[in-house]
């Protein structure tokens, strides 16, 4: 393992002004966000929509630092026959790859899962990194609801992540570490709060255990936020405060970057929070964004599928990477929405 070069390029992904975009969603995610537009979901519809994104000069040479791909997506080519993962590179960002393969019931645990896809882990990881992957994605996911999560389920999911990450880090790929407590439920932020917190302690035990090297990760967490039917939606200043608060609290100094997920908020609430973020610097790690829907969302809809929309779907894409890219150094604010609509 080289780590001097795995730390060079975690702290590439999350360099200031830039950040990451969540282009893995699997084949039954992008069908719903397909169907929304009505578009079919069809592996040209699919090329041709990342490509937009990926040739979008703007966005991705100033504002996207790296791309997570779904195993379909890494082994594509564009139109003209060029392999998606070098229109990445050209463009100045790094590929990477979503590696884990969904969730399934946790037993003797109603209603909590665990993440699968260790198996054999080892073997794909040598074939993304001859593909062009310089970082991969696991994504753990921790509901909050009457009596859970358990700390089964939450030792379970942190242990899988350690050593996905440990698989990683032995590969020479970067792992993109990724607790998720859902935004789904009623519960208020501070419920998130202790939950969260609970599940990030958890998970850098574990990495310590497996003796992954915090230089060489990238924590893509939640924010401390509410969930979305409680009744109190907490404050964007509320947010930023809390979470700032919990990652001080959790996260060892070592880790370069913090990348956030949107978790199901609107493209505006995820970067006005990310702004308020670094309202209240200095900060030990870098801190931006790993949005997959808030970045997506805008260019979904104004391509819709259609050849002569792919200029309009560039341009939206272009919008919201440079909103969050703002962001992620405190620059953004909501007037500049306003001047764009």
């Amino acid at each position: 393992m080289n780590l001097t070069e795995l730390n060079r390029i975690a702290t590439a992904m999350v360099a200031p002004g830039k950040g990451i975009l969540a282009a893995d969603e699997s084949s039954g995610t992008i069908k719903k966000r397909f169907d929304a537009i009505g578009v079919e979901s069809t592996e040209a519809n699919r090329r041709d929509y990342r490509e937009m994104l990926f040739r979008s000069t703007e966005a991705m040479s100033q504002y996207i630092s790296g791309v997570i791909l779904y195993d379909e997506t890494i082994w594509q080519n564009a139109a003209d026959g060029t392999p998606l993962v070098k229109l990445i590179e050209s463009s100045g960002a790094i590929p990477g790859i979503k590696v884990d393969e969904g969730t399934q019931a946790l037993p003797m645990c109603p209603g909590e899962l665990v993440t699968v896809g260790l198996d054999k882990l080892a073997e794909r990881l040598k074939k993304y990194y001859e593909r062009g992957a310089r970082f991969a994605k696991w994504r753990a996911v921790i509901d909050i609801g009457s009596g859970i999560p358990s700390m089964t389920a939450i030792s379970v999911n942190a242990h899988a992540l350690a050593r996905y990450a440990a698989l990683c880090q032995a590969a020479q790929i970067v792992p993109i570490v990724e607790p998720e407590v859902l935004m789904d439920g009623d519960h208020d932020i501070d419920r998130c709060y202790e939950v969260t917190q609970r599940v990030l302690n958890k998970t850098f035990q574990e990495l310590r255990v497996q003796r992954v090297a915090l230089e060489g990760m990238v924590l893509k967490p939640n924010m401390a936020i509410s969930g979305k039917k409680c009744a109190k939606q907490a404050s964007v200043e509320e947010v930023a405060e809390k979470t700032i608060r919990l990652l001080k609290a959790c996260v060892p100094a070592a880790v370069p970057g913090i990348a956030f997920l949107s978790g199901g908020q609107s493209d505006e609430e995820a970067t006005a929070h990310l702004n308020a973020m670094h309202k209240l610097g200095p900060l030990p790690w870098g801190l931006t964004f790993s949005y997959g829907r808030a970045l997506q969302a805008a260019p979904q809809k104004a391509w819709s599928g259609k050849a002569e929309n792919v200029a309009a779907g560039q341009a939206a894409f272009s919008h919201r990477a440079r909103m969050n890219g703002l962001a992620s150094k405190g620059e953004w604010q909501s007037s500049l929405e306003q001047k764009a609509a």
